[in-house]
């Protein structure tokens, strides 16, 4: 979910140290799962996504030795529940994705929607040898059959309340919060 300035009486569930530690263990199970770095290639889900991939991308580096490829897909104009403002398309892939194995890279994961949407935009790009989901919060209540390979943090919640993801590369600080309506508060 977008960032912005979390609601008064919001409630934060992690903090700079909980998605560092997050990210580094999501690190080490793609590494573990994939036997190395050798082929893989990170793709964030643009807004938030981008530098969850990049910060991946610098811990693998520190871990292997290796230089992991990342890049960015726009999902805009592939969503099918809201309308595409026709803007440019942020997309940046500036590798061949036909033998990697993609780690497509969201903040939260929630009906799916959005993932779907990033698949969908994957394939204009090519056909990857295979595509594996990170998300740094999975927060369930799924409306499409989407399971993430790497989850940095489940956290229940209700279809009321809103999950935000703040980083510094896009909002200036750190954390994760849960905003519940003010009538539950």
């Amino acid at each position: 979910m977008a960032g912005g300035r979390p609601l008064d009486g919001a409630t934060r569930i992690l903090d700079e140290n909980d998605i560092r530690r997050a990210l580094t263990r999501i690190a080490h199970e793609i590494l573990e799962r994939n036997k190395g770095a050798g082929d893989l290639c990170l793709i964030g889900v643009h807004t938030r996504g981008v530098p969850l991939a990049h910060r991946l991308g610098r811990l693998i580096e520190r871990f292997e030795g290796e230089t992991v490829p990342v890049g960015q897909i726009d999902i805009g104009r592939h969503r099918d529940d809201r309308p595409h403002n026709g803007e440019r398309s942020r997309t940046s892939l500036d590798f061949d994705l036909a033998t990697k194995h993609v780690i497509l890279v969201d903040d939260v994961l929630y009906t799916g929607r959005s993932v779907r949407a990033a698949l969908d935009a994957l394939v204009e790009h090519g056909r990857p040898a295979q595509v594996q989901l990170a998300v740094l919060v999975d927060r369930g209540h799924r409306e499409l059959p989407i399971r993430p390979d790497y989850v940095g943090k489940n956290i229940p919640t209700s279809r009321r309340e809103r999950v935000t993801v703040h980083l510094s590369d896009t909002d200036g600080e750190e954390g994760v919060y849960i905003e519940r309506p003010s009538e539950e508060r």
